[in-house]
C-alpha cells in the first residue's frame, strides 16, 4: 500500500503570504516534490524544499 505523504506549502508574493487550501497545497507540493526528487543528488528522505522565483 502506498504511504500517504502530507505536504505543506506556503506561498509568498512580495513578502505577502497567499493563503491556499489543502487541495492546492497538495497539487503544488506534490508536483514540486516529484520534480525535485527526480534530480540527481537529492536524498530520498528530504525534509524541506525551498524555491525562489524572481522576475527581472
Amino acid at each position: 500500500m502506498e504511504e500517504k505523504v502530507k505536504v505543506e506549502v506556503e506561498i509568498f508574493v512580495d513578502n505577502e503570504e497567499i493563503v491556499v487550501n489543502e487541495f492546492v497545497q497538495n497539487v503544488i507540493g506534490k508536483a514540486i516534490a516529484g520534480a525535485v526528487s527526480a534530480l540527481k543528488g537529492v536524498k530520498e528522505e528530504w525534509g524541506e524544499i525551498e524555491i525562489r522565483v524572481r522576475r527581472e
